[in-house]
């Protein structure tokens, strides 16, 4: 039997992720018109989901493209959005706004590569972020037990849920691909021995976007 339900969508295709800039909350000017379209095809196969289980919260952090996604997913689903500061990703500090090549090239590699140690002037570290991030779905997921909830996430908000949910040290080298417009979907399980645990439904899961990908391609 499932019980609680957590759906992690990427949000769409920013500006900032075309430019290859930073985008903290001083650069973050939205998502591209591309990025709305992935927005919209994510929004219609959750609709679809919707009619049949509903969902019960959906969460977005500040930042303008995350609140963006969460806008039109609140549309299509008629699901009140709701903003919370805890889910804003990292904090860049001095990196917000500058170009990625030189931010890496400054410290020696991205935020991963030296995982207890900031990436610029005023950052976190990537193992703070994680520690941080996994404390704040904790108690997300104690607070919404047996419901099914949906974010407008940053990809790192993907990573620090599949950090805490399968018990991955810190600093582990081992990453994940996390596209615009995605869906993860973690589920927790229970056996007829009362026995819970959280099992991965599906990550990175793209499907609703092939027509777009054809569309660039072509």
């Amino acid at each position: 039997m499932i019980t609680t339900e957590l759906v992690f969508i990427r949000h769409g295709e920013a500006q900032c992720n075309i430019d290859g800039l930073v985008g903290g909350p001083r650069t973050c000017t939205g998502l591209t018109n591309r990025g709305y379209a992935q927005v919209e095809q994510v929004s219609l196969r959750l609709a679809a989901e919707h009619r049949a289980k509903p969902f019960d919260a959906l969460y977005a952090g500040p930042r303008i493209r995350l609140r963006q996604t969460a806008e039109i997913i609140s549309q299509a689903l008629r699901l009140p959005m709701r903003t919370d500061d805890r889910l804003d990703g990292p904090v860049h500090g001095a990196a917000d706004g500058q170009p990625w090549t030189e931010v890496k090239t400054s410290a020696d590699g991205g935020p991963h590569a030296h995982p207890n140690e900031p990436w610029a002037a005023g950052s976190d570290t990537w193992n703070g972020y994680l520690e941080r991030a996994g404390r704040f779905l904790r108690e997300l997921i104690a607070q919404h037990q047996g419901e099914r909830v949906l974010f407008a996430a940053h990809g790192e908000t993907v990573i620090a849920a599949h950090t805490l949910l399968l018990g991955i040290p810190l600093g582990s080298p081992a990453g994940f691909t996390v596209s615009h417009g995605s869906i993860t979907r973690w589920q927790h399980h229970l056996n007829r021995l009362g026995q819970g645990r959280w099992m991965l439904d599906r990550h990175n899961d793209t499907e609703h976007l092939a027509a777009l990908a054809q569309e660039a391609a072509s």
